[in-house]
C-alpha cells in the first residue's frame, strides 16, 4: 500500500462526508431554548377615543386613552397624569386641527352648543365659558308657582 493510500484513508476516517462532496458539517451557535410557561403575553389596555364626535358628555367623561399625547387637550378638556383626555364640561365632542400649528396636531375639544365648530374663531365669537350657575330668579318664580294655591 502506498502512503498516499494510506493518507486518504485516513482522511476519509476523519471526516465521512468529505468524499460525498458535503463539505463540513454544521453544528449548531446557539443552545437549544427550552419551553416557557406563561409566556401568552399581558391582557390590552383598553387604550384609544372613547368618546367620538357629536357625542354627548358631562363632566368628567373620558374622552380619549393614550399613551403619550397623540390627541392634545382643546376647549374644555384636561389631560390627566398618564395623557388621558376628560371633559370638563357637558356639551358635544370635536376632533380637529388647527392649521400652521406645529405638525397639524390633533386636538380635542367639546362645545357648549351642537352646531358649533372648532378651532373657534374668539375675535368674533367671543371665549366660550361655561360658569355651571343655576338661575335663581327662574328657580325662584317656578317654586312661587307650585306654592301658590290654584282656584
Amino acid at each position: 500500500m502506498s502512503l498516499h493510500t494510506l493518507w486518504r484513508c485516513a482522511d476519509l476516517l476523519r471526516n465521512p462526508f468529505k468524499p460525498a462532496g458535503l463539505g463540513a458539517v454544521r453544528t449548531a451557535t446557539k443552545r437549544a431554548g427550552g419551553t416557557v410557561n406563561n409566556h401568552g403575553g399581558s391582557p390590552g389596555k383598553r387604550l384609544g377615543v372613547k368618546k367620538f364626535s357629536d357625542e354627548y358628555v358631562i363632566p368628567g367623561n373620558i374622552l380619549v386613552r393614550q399613551r403619550g399625547s397623540v390627541f392634545h387637550p382643546g376647549q374644555h378638556v384636561k389631560m390627566g397624569r398618564d395623557h388621558t383626555l376628560y371633559a370638563m364640561v357637558p356639551g358635544y365632542v370635536r376632533f380637529y386641527k388647527v392649521p400652521g400649528s406645529r405638525k397639524d396636531r390633533k386636538y380635542v375639544g367639546v362645545v357648549l352648543n351642537k352646531g358649533e365648530k372648532l378651532p373657534r374663531d374668539d375675535s368674533n365669537l367671543g371665549r366660550s365659558r361655561f360658569f355651571g350657575m343655576v338661575d335663581l330668579a327662574a328657580f325662584k318664580k317656578e317654586a312661587a308657582a307650585e306654592t301658590s294655591p290654584s282656584p
